[in-house]
């Protein structure tokens, strides 16, 4: 039995795509339905749900496995200089305020580069852009290691950023051209996860990497940048070799395969533009787009907030470098375990709006609680409770744009939400730091980590309502395509 906003492919007899006149959801989705005209309905419902099971099975294990390590890998350079401070602001001479700044410099020109470099993927397809950005990227986090002092640390990382905009909506625009909406949250909640596990891994790796101090006359943070950086540049290559552009290019699906999964994505994009047709400069100025980015710009100040300080933090318990970076890993399980729960309820019961409200509700009372108990090991566990809601809010997240933006509607506005919410990467980290230097404690910072995501919490149920999407008004009858 479909649910209410899934597809059913053509299957060659002809079907209808309406919305259901009057009905209200809190699902963003739930605005459609599937007439078919065909006298044999129940065979051709079950022979469409055979192909589609196996097709987006087979895309699956094509796709995810790349695209996972890809993200694993963006996220270990991205935060990496973390565990690298460790021991590199003291052998450099920079302060809290001048690695907060260097940490979050990144995503001012990850913000700038963003939505040109998604609008050029869009044009050039994904396989050879993406492939571009990770060579890129990988070089440059490769080249932290040269730096002397606190004016090439802020310039690598600026560069850094430029490197890897488009990285994370491009992706997330590319899943678009082979899940259909049904599918999303659970197969982006399996992309995210590689964002919790590559924390989990980056403290036991990094610190790991840190005791190569003096292996060939380098500092062991040196070492750290450069065998972290260079991994991506081969996962880039890769991407190039393997990773078609879309399904109608997919030479591993069958003929079968390739045109029912062709015609659902066609299809859903049809449906969308015919509703909304927003333009690349509409997309930029709608209202759902900005209320989105602002709830990603909390998710992320309190997601990167954290990973950048989460090991001083420790580090300040009287922890060792080793233990510290072992510690880190516990919120992040947690936080696998938020994407995977979220991830699931939300394409189960076809609901974004209060999975987004409750996982963003967690997010504030675990950094809440981590403020009340900083300066004990119990903090830890409550901030495993902020992770939970931290990462569970991505899966139902980032269904929502592709829910009334299409074509390079989709590339602009997607890449908007990602890079003001990217903004919280700059201002997380540099908080953190001032906050840190001005009180000599991280409680004051943790409750404003916590402030931001309540406020996000209260508005996700404003923004996301029945007619967030509003299909039914917009559209009496739409025809099949």
């Amino acid at each position: 039995m479909n649910q209410p906003g899934e597809y059913l492919p053509r299957d060659g007899r002809g079907s209808l795509l309406r919305p259901r006149r009057g009905q209200r959801s809190d699902c963003p989705n739930s605005g459609w339905h599937t007439t078919r005209t065909s006298k044999n309905d129940g065979k051709g419902a079950r022979m469409s749900e055979a192909v589609a099971d196996k097709t987006i099975r087979k895309v699956f294990l094509r796709l995810m496995p790349v695209l996972f390590i890809s993200y694993v890998l963006a996220y270990i350079d991205r935060i990496n200089v973390g565990f690298a401070a460790l021991k590199m602001n003291a052998d450099i001479g920079i302060s809290p305020y001048i690695f907060g700044l260097g940490a979050g410099v990144f995503f001012l020109s990850y913000f700038i580069c963003e939505i040109p470099s998604n609008l050029v993927m869009a044009k050039v397809g994904a396989r050879r852009w993406i492939a571009r950005i990770m060579i890129s990227w990988g070089a440059v986090a490769a080249a932290m290691a040269l730096v002397q002092g606190s004016t090439s640390f802020i310039v690598i990382r600026f560069l850094l950023g430029a490197a890897e905009a488009g990285f994370f909506p491009g992706v997330i625009l590319y899943l678009t051209y082979w899940f259909p909406q049904r599918y999303r949250a659970r197969i982006i909640a399996a992309f995210i996860i590689a964002v919790p596990v590559s924390l989990a891994l980056g403290g036991p790796v990094s610190t790991t990497i840190l005791q190569m101090d003096g292996f060939a006359g380098l500092k062991g943070w040196r070492w750290l940048f450069i065998l972290e950086g260079l991994p991506t540049m081969l996962v880039g290559l890769l991407f190039l070799k393997v990773m078609p552009d879309r399904p109608s290019e997919a030479e591993w699906l069958s003929v079968e395969e390739r045109s029912w999964l062709q015609n659902a994505i066609d299809t859903e994009e049809r449906a969308i533009t015919a509703v909304h047709g927003l333009s690349v400069l509409q997309s930029l100025a709608d209202a759902r787009v900005l209320a989105l980015a602002f709830i990603w710009f909390a998710n992320t100040t309190a997601n990167l907030g954290l990973a950048f300080f989460l090991p001083q933090m420790l580090k300040g318990l009287g922890l060792t470098d080793m233990q510290a970076g072992m510690m880190t890993s516990v919120p992040y399980i947690f936080g696998t375990i938020g994407i995977v729960a979220f991830g699931f309820i939300s394409d189960r019961y076809n609901e974004r709006r209060w999975t987004l409200c409750v996982a963003l509700a967690l997010t504030a009372f675990g950094l809440t609680a981590a403020g009340l108990m900083s300066g004990s090991l119990l903090a830890v566990a409550v901030m495993a409770v902020a992770a939970v809601g931290i990462y569970g809010a991505k899966p139902p997240f980032w269904p929502l744009p592709s829910t009334f933006l299409a074509g390079n509607a989709a590339a602009a506005g997607i890449a908007l939400i990602n890079s003001i919410g990217n903004l919280g990467g700059f201002v997380g980290p540099y908080a953190i730091g001032w906050i840190r230097e001005a009180t000599h404690s991280y409680e004051a910072a943790l409750y404003f980590l916590a402030a931001l995501s309540f406020v996000a919490a209260v508005l996700a149920p404003i923004v996301v309502n029945a007619r967030f999407i509003n299909v039914a008004s917009a559209a009496p009858e739409l025809e099949r395509v």
